[in-house]
């Protein structure tokens, strides 16, 4: 197989939204087992005290992650997220103007291989979600798996990162006053399998969970599509029933994550690798299905608020896709 390398003279903008997307890349794939065996190796040498001292900070610190998670403003507004945003490049797209006195739960389609259209416009500041959507507060749902990790969790909840679980998502739209987006990509790990370039596979068809906890705080629904999200990684072919599927789904149900095999480009060379390829990804915010508080829905108002859900994401698709490059013939596949 020929490489083709990089060039050497690459502009320093462009290198700097490389190295932007690399540390990504590891934070997602490598960071959280690294933190691990850091915590358990310092404990065998003179620096035990810290993973000591962690210990005992983790204890007291172990529900933070589900009451809200300690965003770090900061964090999130750094020079970084902005030369990582440029690399692809990410863009949000707001369609109506969404009021900080309601609370929002917003899914996320599709999950894509890493989800980067999800954490690009809702974790970092860098595609400009505080100017578009003043007054609202946004909180990315992730496996509860990664809160455990020492240390690593700290750095998710700096990005406002929260576990996926029921109670932990509950909690911020407890807050009368509204202000709150819980962002869920509702597809999950599951999803990421589908993630094929040129694919519209969208997770939904008995997904109701979300549904029914926008009912029971009465917070309104809004359907989000992201073009290019499927397109930024390759994956090996793996149709239902294939026994590779067989064994990618029986390894998710064991462990709660995926693990698509994913491939792209490399840092240095444009043919082989794990960082993503340069290709655009539009994420495009629709218009807000309202909800009504109700503590215990009913099988029949839970089905008809889902079903409405799925004509509003199709509606959303329907109405952008010719200008993200989508043949006006291609429509949603809900499974």
């Amino acid at each position: 197989m020929k490489i083709d390398f990089a060039p050497v003279d690459v502009p320093l903008q462009r290198r700097l939204q490389t190295a932007a997307v690399v540390q990504w890349v590891f934070s997602f794939l490598g960071l959280a087992p690294t933190c691990i065996i850091l915590f358990l190796y310092l404990l065998f040498t003179r620096f035990w005290l810290i993973s000591v001292l962690y210990a005992i900070w983790w204890y007291h610190d172990y529900d933070t992650p589900a009451r809200g998670g300690r965003r770090v403003p900061f964090l999130c507004g750094m020079k970084m997220w902005e030369h990582m945003r440029d690399y692809f490049p990410v863009k949000l797209v707001k369609t109506v103007d969404l009021d900080p006195r309601h609370n929002y739960i917003l899914g996320f389609h599709p999950h894509g291989v890493l989800v980067a259209g999800a954490f690009t416009n809702f974790c970092t500041f860098a595609t400009g979600f505080p100017q578009l959507f003043p007054g609202l507060t946004s909180y990315l749902l992730m496996l509860p798996l990664w809160f455990r990790a020492p240390f690593f969790r700290d750095y998710i909840m700096c990005a406002g990162l929260i576990p996926s679980d029921k109670e932990s998502a509950s909690y911020p739209l407890r807050k009368r006053r509204g202000g709150t987006a819980i962002v869920i990509a509702v597809g999950g790990a599951p999803e990421a399998l589908d993630a094929h370039p040129g694919t519209f596979n969208v997770l939904l068809a008995n997904k109701k969970g979300f549904v029914k906890m926008a009912m029971e705080h009465g917070a309104h629904l809004v359907p989000v599509f992201s073009f290019g999200e499927n397109e930024v990684f390759d994956q090996v072919e793996n149709p239902r029933g294939t026994w590779l599927r067989w064994i990618q789904e029986r390894l998710q149900s064991i462990m709660g994550i995926s693990l698509p095999l994913f491939h792209a480009r490399g840092i240095f060379q444009y043919s082989f690798g794990l960082m993503p390829y340069r290709r655009p990804i539009h994420t495009v915010v629709g218009r807000p299905i309202k909800v009504e508080k109700k503590q215990s829905p009913t099988a029949e108002e839970l089905d008809a608020l889902h079903q409405l859900y799925m004509d509003e994401l199709s509606n959303l698709f329907d109405e952008h896709k010719g200008n993200y490059g989508v043949d006006k013939d291609v429509h949603l596949n809900f499974v």
